[in-house]
């Protein structure tokens, strides 16, 4: 069911610095900011040869981030993400076997334009995971 990484999450307070790090520093290619309001997040993708890096900053006063980063003031590691062939059938399998699923169960559209669902971290030894349809 799982396929390959597709990306790592990191949470981060100041976008300008992640991107100088990731850019400047380290030499990466980096994508512009793209604000997601239907997920409370403003994110870069810093390209790397075997999966990517998207940093997460908050968008707006309900952002989920900006609750991390008040447990997390530095940021840090914030999910996973996973991809799978077929989300439906991952997710009716994961459920089956007592998974939860957070939301309402149903498939949003993520930052890559393709269905995403997230996975509860207490299921998955203290990690939020987020699975993608390819």
């Amino acid at each position: 069911m799982i396929g390959r990484l597709n990306h790592v999450a990191i949470a981060v307070p100041d976008l300008d610095a992640a991107v100088s790090v990731y850019r400047d520093t380290l030499g990466a290619t980096v994508s512009e900011a793209v604000d997601q309001p239907d997920h409370g997040v403003t994110t870069v993708f810093v390209e790397l040869p075997n999966t990517k890096i998207e940093l997460l900053y908050p968008l707006g006063t309900n952002s989920p981030i900006a609750k991390f980063l008040e447990r997390n003031a530095a940021g840090g590691i914030h999910h996973l993400c996973y991809e799978v062939d077929d989300i439906h059938a991952a997710r009716d399998k994961l459920k089956a076997q007592g998974m939860r699923v957070l939301g309402d169960g149903e498939p949003k559209i993520g930052a890559h334009g393709k269905p995403v669902l997230f996975l509860h971290p207490k299921d998955f030894m203290g990690t939020l995971v987020e699975i993608e349809q390819v």
